[in-house]
């Protein structure tokens, strides 16, 4: 505390510089934060289908094969399995093009039981089954566009040129679905005029322990088809498409994090040591008057620990922030960001190296302007 007063009057001597300083930190620490977190994000997935009881059962050669509709009432026989849907991709745009919506054709007669986490009302299944053009919709989506229940929207097809009209009958949870869209799947036949074909099957099975009897009997049972399947539980369907690719782009991130913290801790110091070779004369007349290196050394060290612990508060603050408002600002992300999360863990290690730059931009240049003799000091300035 004795330090303090000179301390502050030395940090307001250049305002301009110790703003800037603080500033430079405080974007570091903020990018820092946001970019190690990223590694939740598919923990967090992983997580959140840890327990599911679906499988998804596609065609051997990917997913864009196409298996044939009777496939459903063969998978529908094996034991331990409770229920059965035909699900196929058609995605399209509202009123921008660029904008692209997860629009996707549905089996209506077991969206609740199959998918009880999209929170679909008893009321909405009823009337999806009863009307040829119903669909479903995400509140992420609702809330983008303004739509309402009741509302009759025109979409335009991507993967196949054709214009869908739904009326919006429900509505999906925001957080499990993401933005999309479904809608009957014998309307899509219909509009296509390409009957009895699905991209994939979604598979309920009567509890998790079934996966692996449940799979092995589906695969088996198709071999040597003309159309073989791979089953898979939500979890590895995750890990086998998305893992790999997520693995680099996290370990960038990771990489990234670091560069960034490095360099701006050396932009810090450069600048800090700017400023002590400034006040070297300074520095050498409290030497000659009696003040020790080690005092002169603290007080500078105070210093940069001032500019650091504030330059990481406010950089783990706007990254908290940042993360409060990403589900609100980026619906396109729909449950990927409500999945990003600032641990505090995070937060803990960012605030830690914002103090540490600041310490060491004020440590490592002391310590070398004073370790020469007073009187050549003098002299030389």
């Amino acid at each position: 505390m004795k330090y303090l007063p000179l301390v502050l009057i030395n940090l307001t001597r250049n305002k301009r510089r110790t703003i800037l300083t603080v500033l430079s930190i405080t974007v570091s620490v903020f990018i820092f934060a946001s970019l190690i977190s990223l590694p939740a994000l598919l923990d967090q997935v992983l997580r959140d289908r840890a327990n599911s009881l679906r499988l998804i059962c596609h065609s051997k050669a990917g997913f864009f094969y196409m298996l044939p509709e009777a496939y459903r009432r063969q998978i529908e026989a094996v034991p331990h399995v409770d229920a059965v849907a035909g699900y196929s991709v058609f995605m399209g745009t509202y009123r921008d093009p660029n904008e692209q919506i997860g629009i996707l054709a549905m089996d209506d007669d077991h969206i609740r039981e199959i998918f009880p986490d999209w929170e679909v009302s008893a009321q909405a299944e009823h009337e999806f089954k009863g009307m040829r053009t119903a669909g479903l919709v995400s509140t992420t989506l609702m809330k983008n566009y303004g739509w309402k229940v009741g509302d009759t929207v025109m979409l335009r097809g991507t993967v196949y040129l054709v214009d869908l009209q739904l009326t919006i009958v429900g509505v999906l949870n925001g957080e499990a679905a993401g933005p999309r869209i479904i809608f009957k799947r014998d309307y899509m036949e219909e509009l296509l005029h390409r009957p009895g074909t699905v991209n994939l099957f979604w598979v309920k099975i009567d509890r998790s322990q079934s996966a692996p009897s449940v799979i092995g009997a589906i695969d088996e049972m198709f071999a040597n088809s003309a159309h073989e399947t791979v089953t898979e539980t939500e979890v590895e369907l995750i890990k086998n498409e998305m893992a790999s690719n997520i693995s680099l782009l996290l370990s960038g991130a990771k990489f990234l994090a670091v560069i960034v913290i490095f360099t701006i801790g050396l932009v810090a110091v450069n600048t800090a040591a700017m400023a002590v070779r400034e006040r070297r004369h300074e520095m050498a007349v409290m030497r000659a008057i009696g003040f020790t290196r080690n005092s002169i050394i603290a007080r500078i060290l105070v210093e940069g620990l001032i500019v650091g612990v504030t330059s990481g508060a406010l950089g783990c603050g706007l990254a908290i922030l940042g993360f409060e408002v990403l589900p609100y600002l980026s619906g396109a992300l729909g449950p990927l960001a409500m999945a990003l999360t600032l641990s505090p863990r995070v937060v803990a290690y960012s605030f830690m190296i914002a103090a540490l730059i600041g310490a060491a931009s004020g440590f490592i240049p002391a310590t070398l302007a004073t370790r020469g003799d007073i009187s050549t000091e003098l002299r030389a300035l």
